[in-house]
This record gives structure tokens, C-alpha cells and sequence, in this order.
């Protein structure tokens, strides 16, 4: 392999991360106020059929993306609903999430199968910096949404970490109770939080619909919603730590992509046993991850998928 098709191989795996990126951080969100939304994978379907159809209707690719971000966010505020308000147990009402975004865009979506998006997303090179050797190419040439990604996880870190909005966002995932002696709204915060999280997972959805495959095709997804959910973990819940890892699981998308093309040690290995690869990481990040977890909690919010009564605290 040389330096060119490994410079290349990084740079798609940065575009395939990105989408993971932004599902991830909406979830971190979502799970440091406290609520655990397993629904990622549903709406981020639904969230990818919307880009397109309205794209496809209005002939503008950013309102295909804020259709698809308001989609997220109604998803977002039907699971609040049962969650929050209902008291719904977190997983089940997760997991009907999956299931009825599945449905909904396969039913939704039947006709604009293979449909090409005419105004897809294009790379946008940075003036200078996409011009530096190596990182250049791989970081700062691709297009908005990437660029995007990498202000997002400013972003949620200086919103989590030095504002007082942010530390009453994470004090309602430790804490709620003492969270509502002080006056702030726990019901609001974790609303919000949710809101804010599917509107992301819809926007990644729209990331992988416009902006890499420009188009739409049933389960178009594949798991990533379950690997954002694994990258919560594997981050411990930090989002600077997100990036690494969903550059890995990038990497090891592209990897199955190439690996009949780069040929060698590839060959002697099943396509499905690649395909396989980056779901296998995702289990083994859950069970490490996990075993430090039952030892010291590894960063994860203490009241994290726990019903908040505000007459017991």
C-alpha cells in the first residue's frame, strides 16, 4: 500500500466517521441528562429519508438536511414523552423507536429507492490548510458536514464543561433531585437534551442519504446506530473522546469497503467475516467497557435511564 491510497483510504474513513460523530455526541447528550434512547438507529433512518424526499422536493439540499433535523427532533420529542412525562421503561420505548423508524421509511421511502440526489453534498477544500502534506487531504478537504462534525464536538464539550446550563445538564443525569432544589427544571433538561440528541441522529441520517451515498435505499443505516451507542461507552462519555474512537470504526468501514482491492491478507478472508468487523468491535468495546463499568461506573451518568418523581425526592 502506498502513501497516496493510504492518505485517501483515511480521508473517506473520516467522511464515513462523521455521521457516527454526530449520532454519538447527540446521544452523549441525551445520556448525561440522564435518559438512555436506544431508538438512534430508527430515527437516523428516518432522519436519511426525509433529507432525500425533501431535497428531491424542493430542490435544495439544506432543506432536505433541516427537514431531516425537525424530523429527528419530532422523534426526539415523542421518546421525551414516554420516557420522561409516561415514566416508559428507557430500552423498550428505545427499541420501539427502532422499529417504528424502520417501518416508517421502509413503507415511506419504497418509491425513491436508488432515486440519485442531483444536489448532493460536495467536498469543500479549506483554502491553506487543505494544502498541509498528509493532513491536509485526509481532515480539510471534505465537505460541510465533516467541517461540521468537528465543530459539534467543541461545541458539546464547552456546553458541558464551562457553562451553567451544561453542568445542570449533567447534574440531572447524576443528581435530578438536587438538580430541582436549585431550580432548575429537570423535566425541561432532559426534554431538551433528548430534542437535541435525535436532532443530530436525524442529521446524521441526512449525512449518509445526501452527503455520502447521495441517495436512499432500505436499511441504508446498517448498525450504525447501535456502533453511536457503542462509542458513548467506548468515549466514557466524553465527547473529545468520541473522535477517536468513531475515526476507528470510520477506518474499519473503509477497510471492508477496500479490503478485495488492497488485496494480500484480505483475500484469505470471508466478505462476510469483514463486514462482521466493525459490529465485533462494537461488542468487544460493550463488554470491556462494560466489565469497568460494574468496577468503578467508567464515567457513566448515575441516574442514567432512571424515571425522575419529582415527589420523591
Amino acid at each position: 500500500m502506498n502513501m497516496t491510497v493510504l492518505i485517501s483510504m483515511l480521508a473517506t474513513s473520516v467522511a464515513a466517521a462523521s455521521p457516527l460523530l454526530l449520532a454519538a455526541l447527540g446521544e452523549l447528550v441525551v445520556e448525561r441528562s440522564g435518559v438512555l434512547n436506544l431508538g438512534i438507529e430508527g430515527i437516523m433512518l428516518v432522519g436519511a429519508l426525509t433529507a432525500v424526499a425533501a431535497t428531491l422536493g424542493s430542490g435544495s439540499v439544506v432543506i432536505g438536511i433541516l427537514c431531516a433535523i425537525v424530523a429527528g427532533m419530532l422523534l426526539g420529542l415523542l421518546f421525551a414523552l414516554l420516557t420522561v412525562t409516561i415514566r416508559a421503561d428507557h430500552v423498550v420505548a428505545g427499541l420501539a423507536m427502532v422499529l417504528f423508524g424502520d417501518g416508517l421509511s421502509s413503507f415511506a421511502g419504497h418509491g425513491l429507492v436508488a432515486i440519485d440526489v442531483p444536489q448532493s453534498v460536495h467536498a469543500l477544500p479549506i483554502p491553506l490548510v487543505s494544502d498541509i502534506p498528509a493532513l491536509g487531504p485526509i481532515f480539510f478537504n471534505q465537505n460541510v458536514l465533516v467541517y461540521l462534525s468537528y465543530i459539534m464536538v467543541a461545541v458539546v464539550w464547552y456546553f458541558l464543561y464551562r457553562t451553567r446550563p451544561g453542568l445542570a445538564l449533567r447534574a440531572a443525569g447524576e443528581k435530578p433531585s438536587a438538580v430541582d432544589v436549585v431550580g432548575w427544571n429537570v423535566f425541561r433538561i432532559r426534554y431538551l437534551a433528548v430534542m437535541f440528541g435525535a436532532g443530530m441522529a436525524g442529521l446524521a441520517g441526512a449525512f449518509l442519504s445526501v452527503a455520502y451515498l447521495s441517495s436512499w435505499a432500505e436499511g441504508m443505516i446498517a448498525g450504525r446506530g447501535w456502533v453511536a451507542l457503542a462509542l458513548v461507552i467506548f468515549a466514557g462519555w466524553h465527547p473529545i473522546k468520541l473522535l477517536g474512537g468513531a475515526y476507528l470504526f470510520g477506518f474499519a468501514y473503509i477497510l471492508i469497503a477496500e479490503s478485495q482491492v488492497l488485496g494480500g491478507v484480505f483475500y484469505l478472508i470471508s466478505t462476510y467475516v469483514m463486514q462482521m468487523f466493525p459490529y465485533l468491535m462494537a461488542i468487544i468495546v460493550l463488554a470491556v467497557m462494560g466489565r469497568r463499568a460494574m468496577k468503578r461506573r467508567a464515567g457513566a451518568p448515575e441516574a442514567l435511564a432512571l424515571p425522575y418523581v419529582r415527589e420523591e425526592r
